[in-house]
């Protein structure tokens, strides 16, 4: 985490969204302060949580919002996607039903943030393999027709929470990078890239690769 003092160059609005109960919170609780709690209670609304990282040496603040998965809230929710950069769509491999509402929460994502926001497929709680109800094989196969990248995680055994965050950032880092390549010669060099500003990178869609499919071991 970063001191109060510690300088950011960059900060990038991710959003985590999926039914209630598909432990998304826990997910954000394990990347954002290494915690898991058993006796979680759903989220009310949106929360959000933000860590500091280090991607390329440059000083990057995740900007994380956890919203409600509850159908009440999705109508207030809906405004916090828009200027996020990236995502995290996440179902319980439990639970079909919440990996058969994907489409719709992507959907609704793709409706409300940019047209080309870094989206990572998520199917929580690995651990329970035995209780397995979505294959893996399934959820590849709608990742790459939606051009998602996609990993399976355990909140609880913190398998490729890690990971799901930093490849999202570290793609939302690459795209902004060559953004900045593109036009900072036009300037001359005169006009430095802002420090500490929430960047909303409109990149191209070719710059976002098909799905890259890794499961938890």
């Amino acid at each position: 985490m970063a001191g109060g003092g510690e300088k950011v160059d960059y900060v990038f609005k991710v959003v985590l969204i999926g039914d209630s109960a598909v432990g998304k919170s826990q997910v954000l609780a394990r990347f954002a302060r290494n915690e898991f709690s058993l006796d979680s209670k759903a989220t009310i609304g949106v929360e959000f949580q933000t860590r500091t990282l280090v991607i390329d040496h440059r000083s990057v603040k995740a900007q994380i919002w956890d919203t409600a998965g509850q159908e009440r809230y999705r109508a207030v929710t809906s405004a916090y996607y828009r200027g996020a950069l990236g995502a995290l769509l996440v179902y319980d491999i439990t639970r079909r039903q919440s990996f058969d509402h994907i489409p719709r929460w992507l959907d609704e994502l793709r409706a409300h943030a940019d047209k080309n926001i870094v989206i990572m497929l998520v199917g929580n709680k690995s651990d329970l393999e035995e209780q397995r109800a979505v294959s893996t094989e399934d959820a590849k196969e709608f990742a790459e027709k939606e051009n998602l990248f996609f990993l399976e995680t355990s909140a609880l055994q913190a398998t490729n929470v890690e990971n799901a965050f930093q490849t999202v950032l570290t793609e939302i880092f690459k795209i902004h990078s060559k953004k900045n390549m593109v036009s900072e010669p036009k300037s001359n060099g005169a006009t430095p890239a802002m420090a500490g500003k929430k960047v909303l990178v409109p990149g191209p869609a070719q710059e976002i690769p098909k799905s890259k499919c890794c499961s938890s071991m």
